[in-house]
């Protein structure tokens, strides 16, 4: 299972996140928000409320939430381009 044990919010909606496997990356929040009801993530202040929910995955006060699953694609994509 993927879950996030920790993570950083390096700059402009970019992450570090660290998986109970280890593996490590950042992964680019700001395509995911900008409408609807994440359209209010897009002020730092609401941004940085950011925690690892129970399920393993990253999840803010709104309810906007990331599973893990999806999170660790993204941080792979994230690595293999970097």
């Amino acid at each position: 299972m993927n879950e996030v044990i920790a993570f950083k919010i390096l700059h402009d909606y970019v992450v570090a996140v660290r998986f109970q496997d280890g593996f490590e990356s950042q992964v680019d929040i700001r395509p995911l928000i900008g409408k609807g009801f994440t359209k209010e993530l897009l002020d730092f202040k609401k941004f940085n409320e950011l925690k690892i929910e129970s399920g393993g995955g990253l999840a803010w006060s709104n309810g906007f939430d990331i599973c893990p699953n999806y999170l660790r694609q993204l941080a792979e994509q994230r690595k293999n381009v970097a």
